[in-house]
């Protein structure tokens, strides 16, 4: 993933607690006007990199830079970059309008009411609730419009579906789509529920032992995965011994129900069909799995619990 001038560049970080390195050389990009999230298991330190990047946690090697500033500078950016992590950090006695009132007269630059922020996170009706009432789901809705009360240029969320029901996802996820369109925000999103970011993100970077796997534009991330299927035959043997000899084909894996995964390359589902068909072995079923990031991940960390 390379951009002339990124929002965001990490090159070679570097970061361990005592003796245990967590990450092992991060390289990382944010193009501008970017939905980039970052994947990885638990524990593979998506949230020690956000805290880098922020200054929020020394490293022992690399560079970072956030809007041309370096971690130490980020006092210079006020407005334009915030960030949220996974517990939101709201003070528990005040009400919802409270808080967002107090926030914005903390804003250097606001362009948004409060009132406004409230009906855009869906909040609107629990403007009068003490933050110590609501769920953990309304109390980052209520972080994240503090941030909106600007115009940030970067925003950072940590795990920012957690907590959040259905309805909530799908708000978070149109708004997120919503300011990044309508303002060119960039965004990144640190989380491990892989369908909510692949609806929303234009950017995928998979951090894994310590590095970024990959990254890249989602869509061609995904196109270069291979196509795969799932060919279900009464003869699983005959199709297995059919198809070994060709380099086009991979076998990916093999069911007791006589179901084979395949990955085909630079071969359609369609050819793979009528080569079975034209050597009489019996076709009950033939699927074609979309890619997907869900898939694109479980091969990066092949082994390792997800």
């Amino acid at each position: 993933m390379t951009e002339a001038n990124p929002v965001l560049r990490v090159r070679g970080l570097r970061k361990r607690y005592g003796d245990a390195p967590v990450l092992r050389g991060v390289d990382l990009d944010l193009p501008a006007a970017a939905v980039l999230g970052l994947v990885g298991l638990n524990g593979s330190g998506k949230t020690t990199t956000i805290e880098c990047i922020l200054g929020l946690r020394d490293f022992q090697q690399g560079d970072v830079s956030v809007l041309e500033c370096g971690p130490g500078e980020l006092f210079r950016l006020q407005g334009d970059i915030i960030a949220i992590f996974d517990s939101p950090s709201v003070a528990p006695h005040l009400t919802v309008r409270q808080c967002l009132e107090h926030a914005r007269r903390m804003c250097p630059r606001p362009v948004r009411s409060c009132a406004e922020v409230e009906r855009l996170l869906g909040i609107e009706s629990y403007s009068g609730f003490r933050i110590r009432q609501l769920s953990l789901g309304n109390r980052r809705r209520v972080s994240i419009a503090h941030g909106l009360l600007g115009a940030p240029r970067l925003i950072l969320l940590d795990e920012p579906f957690n907590g959040l029901d259905a309805g909530g996802v799908d708000q978070v996820l149109a708004l997120i789509g919503e300011l990044n369109r309508e303002t060119g925000a960039s965004f990144l999103l640190s989380s491990h529920q892989l369908p909510y970011l692949e609806a929303v993100c234009s950017h995928i970077a998979i951090l894994h032992q310590g590095r970024i796997a990959v990254a890249g534009e989602l869509q061609g991330l995904l196109a270069d995965t291979g196509s795969r299927v799932v060919l279900r035959s009464s003869e699983p043997a005959r199709a297995r011994e059919l198809l070994g000899g060709d380099e086009r084909i991979e076998l990916l894996g093999e069911g007791t129900d006589g179901r084979l995964l395949l990955r085909l390359e630079d071969y359609s589902s369609e050819q793979l069909a009528a080569h079975l068909v034209h050597n009489d072995v019996p076709v009950a079923e033939l699927i074609r799995q979309r890619a997907s990031l869900d898939s694109l991940f479980r091969q990066l960390t092949a082994g390792e619990a997800a």
